[in-house]
């Protein structure tokens, strides 16, 4: 049963890559198919006991399931740009989907299978993003609004992983989150208050009418809501490109501070 279950598992992966093996696509297609064959041989093969006890297949286990979403623009100018990027080995760099300025969905990995799209990030206490989440890129050079059918595009991806991998709203974040400092996507045009309005990500209510307590510590907030606060000026920063979209400043004004108090509440 447990080398059944393996088989068909690894099996249905070669068929998702067989899908799309023609096209000006079809060679980096046959290198996916060949590297997750690779990776059905090593799950299938015995692990070697340390020990020299044998070894005893358990007939309970499953997938790692993902458990974040991760939204990206690619900072570059064109969807064949960055799919040829990501097909190209010299990058190191993928993401499980890509979605032109037009709404076009790529997917690019199954959603089972690790992508390279993190690069050295912390959000909570989880230090390695890329195993326990999945990667989206939209088309876009840094710096120009996001098109509707490009945010529609996402929002119908964002609706099937949710519904498949039952992933909570506060864990659909940007890449500037979890890596402060180091990345500013999605720009700040990003529509992050429509995403939570359809439930995926968090935001701050409409009318703020809590005051903050004189013991409120903001840092503190911030590295409860997720953020790494190594350096606690690229948090705010982080925060303010997500939640406030002005002006970047790394100090919180009192707006600003009841903005995080209020989001505070949500994540504890």
């Amino acid at each position: 049963m447990l080398q059944k279950s393996i088989q068909l598992f690894f099996c249905g992966l070669i068929l998702v890559a067989m899908s799309c093996s023609s096209g000006p696509y079809g060679p980096t297609n046959k290198t996916y198919k060949s590297k997750t064959k690779e990776l059905g041989k090593t799950i299938r093969t015995t692990p070697l006991n340390p020990t020299g006890q044998d070894f005893v297949g358990t007939t309970n286990f499953g997938l790692r399931k993902p458990n974040y979403v991760i939204i990206h623009h690619t900072a570059q100018n064109s969807t064949e740009q960055t799919l040829k990027t990501f097909t190209t080995p010299k990058t190191q760099v993928s993401a499980h989907y890509v979605i032109g300025r037009d709404g076009v969905i790529y997917q690019m990995l199954s959603d089972y299978l690790r992508a390279w799209h993190g690069g050295a990030a912390k959000w909570g206490n989880v230090t390695d993003i890329n195993s326990s989440s999945i990667g989206i890129e939209l088309d876009n050079n840094g710096f120009e609004p996001f098109s509707e059918a490009q945010i529609n595009g996402l929002l119908t991806v964002l609706a099937n992983l949710k519904k498949t991998h039952t992933i909570p709203a506060a864990n659909f974040i940007g890449h500037s989150d979890i890596a402060p400092g180091r990345k500013v996507d999605p720009n700040i045009t990003f529509p992050w208050k429509k995403l939570a309005e359809n439930g995926y990500g968090l935001w701050q209510d409409q009318v703020l009418t809590d005051s903050v307590p004189e013991t409120f510590n903001p840092i503190e907030a911030l590295r409860i809501i997720g953020y790494d606060i190594k350096n606690p000026e690229n948090a705010i920063k982080s925060f303010q490109l997500h939640f406030v979209q002005k002006e970047l400043t790394g100090i919180l004004n009192e707006e600003e501070k009841q903005i995080l108090f209020n989001l505070y509440k949500k994540y504890l």
